[in-house]
């Protein structure tokens, strides 16, 4: 009988490398990495985390059906028509039916 043998197959870190960052860009990630209290490589692979979250990425631009606008595209039109907000939805929505 062979002996039970422990495979793993979990996948090996990898070390990923940025050249030719421009000074400021470096001192404002230092200064973020400082506020989060993380170290620089923290707050870097914090950063790369979020952008690689696919579950918040937005939708390729070829996806995005003609016509249509995003929700933030949405908000900004709602804002310019009414900048002070509505008293009412309700009353809005009414107003919009009974002009047809």
């Amino acid at each position: 009988m062979e002996p039970i043998r422990s495979v793993s197959h979990a996948p090996m870190p990898v070390n990923l490398s940025v050249k030719n960052v421009p000074d400021a860009l470096a001192q404002r990630l230092r200064d973020r990495a400082e506020r989060n209290r993380r170290s620089l490589q923290r707050e870097l692979l914090s950063i790369l985390e979020a952008a690689a979250d696919e579950r918040y990425a937005p939708p390729p631009p070829a996806a995005r059906v003609s016509g249509t606008l995003t929700v933030e595209e949405v908000a900004e039109r709602v804002r310019k028509l009414f900048p002070q907000g509505t008293d009412s939805s309700v009353a809005f929505i009414r107003e919009l039916r009974d002009s047809r």
